[in-house]
């Protein structure tokens, strides 16, 4: 199992469910909520976050393939929480980070630009 893979195990079991209460409430730290693909659950998952013109971009440290962004491109949305609000969200889409810069404002646009993950998700508000 690779470093990275081990990493989001970690985070899945221990680091996610110590953090959930705070997430969507502090800045960078928020929830997106989607619907399993077979299993129809509601699933909430701790991401970073950040406001966009039309939505926000999610970090994906842990590449395009991980479950929650399948369950929203499947669903062709779902919901997010950030800065304490609520709202649906569609489209999602994966872009180079490099690409999603341009959207950011600053301080996120030079953070994000030194982070070293390649992949962002960008979602529009509904």
């Amino acid at each position: 199992m690779q470093f990275s893979e081990r990493r989001a195990r970690f985070n899945r079991v221990v680091t996610n469910p110590l953090f959930r209460p705070i997430c969507g409430w502090v800045p960078m730290w928020s929830i997106v909520e989607h619907t399993g693909r077979r299993s129809g659950a509601v699933y909430r998952t701790p991401v970073s976050m950040f406001h966009t013109p039309d939505g926000v971009a999610v970090l994906l440290p842990y590449g395009t393939g991980r479950d929650w962004v399948k369950n929203l491109h499947a669903a062709n949305g779902g919901r997010v929480k950030v800065g304490g609000k609520t709202f649906a969200v569609t489209n999602p889409r994966v872009v180079t980070t490099d690409a999603a810069l341009g959207q950011l404002k600053a301080p996120w646009r030079q953070l994000l630009g030194k982070a070293g993950v390649p992949h962002t998700l960008l979602l529009t508000r509904a």
